[in-house]
This record gives C-alpha cells, sequence and structure tokens, in this order.
C-alpha cells in the first residue's frame, strides 16, 4: 500500500495512504488513515474518519515516500 505526501492548496501537507497511485484519468484521490507529516490527527477532520475523498483540482501535487521493501534492497558497491 504506498504512501504519499498530498500538498492540498492552502493547507500543510498531509500524509496519507492509497490502495494503488492515481493515474491520469482520475478525478479523486481517495485516502486511507490521513494525518499531518508528525503523525497527529487532521484538525478539521471528526477524529471517527478513516478515509477522506480529495478533488485533484484542490492538490498542488503528491510526493511517492519509498515502499518498506524499496528501502531494504541491497546494491553491491566495487570498492
Amino acid at each position: 500500500m504506498p504512501t504519499l505526501i498530498i500538498h492540498i492548496q492552502n493547507e500543510d501537507p498531509v500524509i496519507g495512504d492509497v490502495d494503488a497511485l492515481p493515474n491520469a484519468a482520475d478525478n479523486v484521490l481517495i485516502v486511507k488513515n490521513p494525518r499531518k507529516r508528525d503523525g497527529k490527527d487532521l484538525p478539521y477532520l471528526d477524529n471517527s474518519v478513516n478515509v477522506v475523498v480529495w478533488p485533484f483540482w484542490r492538490i498542488n501535487f503528491i510526493e511517492v515516500l519509498p515502499m518498506a521493501e524499496e528501502e531494504e534492497i541491497i546494491t553491491f558497491v566495487r570498492e
């Protein structure tokens, strides 16, 4: 499950999980477990909210964080 940093217009960046990366035909982004970058709850969402749907016209850009299995890749270094 990819984790994204979502930069929303006039808001602080939000971190959340998605089932799949969005494609060019999508109009909305469905985010699970939305939270601030420090892990705290978003003040404008109810505490019981687990999923948020943002329209793409509100999003400036999206960063894709590396998944755990990508971080553990060992490469050979020639010395």
